[in-house]
């Protein structure tokens, strides 16, 4: 296989990798720019928009890595992935040892590579910010070997430890529920994954569109997850289907949730309740999910002019999915400036490229309707910044009399998720925050139920994929040690 590999490789490729990079020059090489579709064309498809970095350019880039005495990246990362290891692999040209590194602490490096917020976590420790210059592009370098190893047949073998004989069950196929199962089906436990909808992949499969993470890298990252044993079982709603007591009976001696915070917030405005008003949730999950724009048996709302609620990442999933609907225009309505968005940059800028107008310093206040009951307009309240939140944000206040009415027909409201209550409340002793989240240790994930913990949204009440896989791997550790 390897000898095969090497073949398809261009002679400009081998040049590169024997090219001798002195000190000065690693300093010197700017930072990789990921290639795209163009703006008019991507609205108009459902294609993934970033496409992924060339074996030159990851060769390259690896070559930026300064070899730090002491690695700040390894720290931002949630699931301590070995960064400089895999990277120092890719700079030697062998890839298929930079997704064993990664793999070490890694289950989906593939999603990871397209959906994590880097610039916040690794990345932001690169020791390059303290030359004012870019970092590395440990993103860009960890989906580069994911898909360089799926394109071209390699795989991982991971040698799981030998079987303890001991069953654990998962409530949730998200990423917290998926890296758990992988961490301890390697550590010799059978494992089932008890997911409510009728595909596997929680929110990576309902929540964020394919344009962002295609199904099929999921589908192939979960299938790694079946070749260590892993089981899956479909359209099975835990607290409902079957019960915590039932998991027991089935002999189930460990239980992780990962069910993940799938209820919208709404604002309790004037005409949320009107027709053409819709969380993000249920929009991207009826596209996403039910196929509402291949004309599925779940259809969803159109509109010509929509506004979309919020400035996190799912706002702009929504906006952009909004765009590829057909929708002629778009407004993010946003209170806060745009400096404030906790939005990814990357995903700022592509909605601004495909042609999203933005509203910052701007709040609903009020849907107006038409005689049938449709959302036809809404009334915004222009904003300015004012005193620090308790969060260290500028807090929004209104400007007095400064309200406008903007004639909409599809308003997706997209401020913010909740657990979902069903698995916390069917559990007779479980501790759940008044928010509605399953109180841990944070240490061992685990509850006060002492065989079931959890992690992800469920814990969190909204956070990112490497966040609520840092929580499985860590509920992983705690529970094979206790049951060992």
């Amino acid at each position: 296989m390897e000898n095969d590999i090497n073949a398809r490789r261009s002679e400009t490729w081998r040049e590169e990798l024997r090219k001798k990079i002195l000190p000065k020059e690693r300093a010197a090489i700017e930072r990789v720019e990921m290639p795209q579709l163009e703006p008019g064309y991507r609205i108009g498809c459902n294609e993934e928009v970033n496409k992924g970095i060339s074996e030159v350019q990851a060769v390259r880039e690896a070559t930026r890595c300064l070899d730090c005495n002491n690695p700040q990246c390894v720290t931002g990362c949630p699931v301590g992935i070995d960064i400089p290891g895999f990277i120092k692999n890719v700079e030697r040209g062998d890839f298929a040892q930079a997704l064993t590194v990664i793999k070490e602490t890694s289950s989906l490096p593939a999603v990871c590579g397209r959906v994590c917020p880097q610039e916040k976590q690794c990345e932001s420790l690169c020791i390059r910010h303290k030359m004012k210059q870019a970092p590395v592009a440990i993103g860009y370098l960890e989906r580069f070997v994911a898909d360089w190893a799926r394109e071209n047949g390699v795989t991982e073998e991971i040698e799981a430890a030998p079987s303890k004989g001991k069953k654990v069950a998962v409530i949730g196929s998200g990423p917290a529920g998926l890296t758990f199962a992988g961490e301890m089906a390697k550590r010799g436990f059978s494992v089932t994954v008890f997911e409510a909808l009728h595909e596997i992949g929680g929110v990576l499969k309902y929540g964020i569109p394919e344009f962002r993470l295609p199904n099929s890298v999921v589908d192939y990252e979960i299938d790694g997850l079946r070749s260590l044993g892993v089981e899956f079982v479909k359209e099975c709603l835990v607290g409902r289907t079957i019960s915590y007591d039932d998991l027991h009976q089935m002999g189930f001696e460990g239980i992780f949730v990962g069910s993940g915070a799938g209820f919208p917030r709404f604002m309790d405005i004037p005409g949320e309740n009107l027709k053409g008003v819709m969380s993000s949730n249920e929009y991207l999950t009826r596209i996403n999910l039910m196929h509402a724009s291949r004309g599925g048996d779940t259809p969803v709302l159109h509109g010509d002019t929509v506004a979309v609620i919020g400035g996190g990442n799912t706002a702009m999933d929504s906006s952009r999915t909004a765009l590829r609907m057909g929708a002629k225009r778009v407004l993010l309505v946003y209170r806060r400036s745009e400096a404030e968005m906790p939005a990814r940059k990357e995903e700022v800028g592509h909605a601004k490229e495909e042609g999203v107008e933005f509203m910052t310093l701007h709040n609903p206040i009020e849907y107006l309707g038409d005689e049938n009951g449709r959302v036809r307009a809404m009334r915004v309240q222009r904003m300015e910044l004012g005193a620090p939140d308790a969060s260290g944000r500028r807090s929004p206040v209104p400007v007095e009399g400064a309200v406008e009415e903007i004639p909409v027909d599809l308003v997706i409201v997209s401020v913010g998720v909740q657990p979902n209550q069903l698995v916390p409340r069917s559990i007779e002793g479980l501790d759940v925050s008044r928010r509605g989240t399953i109180v841990v240790d944070e240490q061992t994930m685990q509850s006060s139920v002492v065989d079931l913990y959890a992690g992800g949204d469920i814990v969190r009440g909204g956070a990112t994929v490497i966040l609520a896989m840092g929580d499985g791997r860590k509920a992983a550790t705690a529970m094979a040690e206790r049951l060992a």
